[in-house]
């Protein structure tokens, strides 16, 4: 069980998806400020607008507290998934920003298609890895020599953390909270929350809709 505090930084850009991010940040958040600092990180210091549907950036807006460049060494990197994933793929300074932090973090986590932005970036290469199930097929616009995980809630390669969508990565979290802080702060976590933690990595529900997504939007 660790007894240092951690730091837990949490990436925006514009279209990220609001519970990719909140979810797993809102469990560290119920660890304490003994045990967690909590910060956002962003290109630039102006607020980021969230992914509202497919819309990208016109969602509600935070404030991040450092840019790429200012920003502290995380212990924990928090990347969410959103409709807006696919713009920053090119974004090169952010990519950068995930290479550098990630090479230093005691875990580099990724929620939905947040995790193709790590593909992006080397981070995932010779790595098993999970992303959002409705559009999994997107995993192949991105070469990486990754072995994507189709059925999996989550995927704890190392230090690499994966989910699949939104909500998933709540009980990805939770997982990783068990394994640095202990079973009993996880637990405690999830019940200040009032929310119905899912303890098996390999039981997902929503890969019978496997680029379902995808299919719909014409992507595939």
């Amino acid at each position: 069980m660790s007894t240092e505090k951690l730091l837990v930084v949490g990436l925006l850009y514009p279209g990220f998806e609001l519970l990719d991010l909140f979810g797993p940040l809102e469990m560290y958040s119920l660890l304490g400020e003994e045990h967690v600092d909590i910060k956002l990180v962003a290109h630039s210091l102006e607020p980021v607008g969230s992914a509202m549907g497919q819309a990208v950036g016109i969602g509600p807006r935070a404030t991040p507290d450092y840019n790429f460049k200012s920003a502290p060494q995380a212990d924990i990197i928090v990347v969410p998934g959103g409709f807006g994933t696919m713009p920053e793929l090119e974004n090169t300074a952010l990519l950068a920003f995930l290479q550098r932090q990630s090479s230093d973090a005691k875990y580099t986590t990724s929620v939905c298609t947040g995790s193709l932005l790590l593909a992006k970036a080397g981070l995932l290469d010779q790595h098993r890895a999970t992303t959002n199930k409705q559009f999994f097929a997107l995993n192949a616009m991105v070469p990486s020599d990754t072995q994507w995980v189709e059925q999996a809630r989550w995927v704890e390669d190392r230090n690499m953390l994966t989910s699949s969508g939104v909500s998933a990565g709540m009980d990805m979290t939770l997982a990783l909270i068990a394994r640095v802080w202990g079973e009993e702060a996880a637990i405690a976590a999830a019940d200040g929350a009032e929310y119905q933690w899912h303890r098996d990595a390999d039981s997902d529900p929503f890969h019978a809709q496997l680029n379902d997504g995808a299919r719909a939007l014409g992507l595939v």
